[in-house]
């Protein structure tokens, strides 16, 4: 009887490596893998994606499925179940490693009937349903958020960088003791910006900046998961994205926390992205999780 990995991510820039850590912890005995290509869409029936179909090729009567969790394989109620129908007929058992339906056996049936038992279908449908709702909620905030910042005059993305006179304006007000968070306020732009613009005023400054400024060291942080959920479904740059995915689950309770290693800029526009966990659409819960996110990032980045 072989154990049968599946894996799958949904754009080009994500990777396996937190599905890869989720099931290296399973600790599954002779694992024989089977990936989907890079990008490969969560809106294509999984019974229609290439490697899923050499899977069910390859798989004989006894052999059990394993995934990270059940939306790397499906996504809406009626994939599950037709999933589910054909490991049946094919005899294959499926474990979930992660998320809502681990633990949970699946493909039991009716020892008379043969059909999937009324509870398991039941559970299937409402955690399948539960998460698509929780997707959908989260990108009608994130839209409600981005529609309130442009009704203020906040365009969103990354704040523009200073040039002209206003350079020199910062440079003198810094000199006259102006401070960094003071001035980013005034000018409407980052620290980053600010600092840039007094790069060779700054204590630590040093010849060797002008050639090539340090890189950021990455830097580990603990992200509320509720945090995690609500950006997984939003709109992430490449490096975002891939600190998400290959940021480490622990659980808390009955939530979870993500650790996540990223370079400090990643980090912050991370918690940029939550901007809309701070409009009134969004849950006390969320906004608590937002609040406390944003103290964890400042006192990393000694703001």
């Amino acid at each position: 009887m072989a154990n049968l990995v599946y894996k799958r991510v949904s754009t080009d820039e994500q990777s396996t490596a937190r599905q890869d850590l989720v099931l290296a912890e399973a600790q599954i005995e002779d694992p024989i893998a089977f990936e989907e290509d890079g990008g490969t869409s969560s809106r294509l029936h999984p019974l229609e994606r290439p490697k899923f179909g050499k899977l069910l090729e390859y798989a004989r009567p006894g052999d059990t499925v394993h995934i990270s969790e059940m939306f790397r394989l499906v996504r809406g109620t009626g994939h599950i179940l037709d999933v589910l129908d054909v490991l049946h007929r094919e005899r294959l058992a499926l474990r979930i490693h992660d998320g809502a339906f681990s633990g949970m056996d699946l493909t039991a049936r009716h020892h008379r009937t043969g059909e999937l038992l009324s509870t398991v279908k039941f559970m299937v449908q409402t955690l399948a349903a539960a998460g698509e709702l929780q997707r959908d909620l989260q990108r009608e905030l994130t839209y409600d958020g981005l529609r309130a910042a442009e009704a203020k005059g906040n365009k969103g993305g990354r704040r523009p960088a200073l040039a002209g006179e206003a350079v020199a304006d910062v440079r003198a007000a810094y000199l006259e003791g102006e401070s960094i968070a003071a001035l980013a306020r005034d000018h409407g732009v980052s620290r980053g910006a600010i600092r840039t613009a007094i790069a060779d005023l700054l204590p630590d400054y040093t010849a060797n900046d002008q050639d090539a400024p340090a890189p950021e060291l990455p830097v580990l942080l603990d992200m509320p998961g509720k945090i995690a959920d609500f950006l997984r479904a939003a709109e992430l740059e490449p490096a975002e994205r891939a600190a998400l995915d290959q940021g480490v689950t622990v659980r808390r309770g009955q939530g979870y926390t993500l650790r996540v290693t990223a370079a400090p800029g990643v980090h912050r526009r991370l918690l940029d992205r939550c901007q809309p966990l701070d409009g009134i659409a969004a849950v006390p819960a969320q906004r608590k999780a937002r609040r406390e996110y944003e103290n964890r990032v400042n006192a990393l980045l000694g703001e």
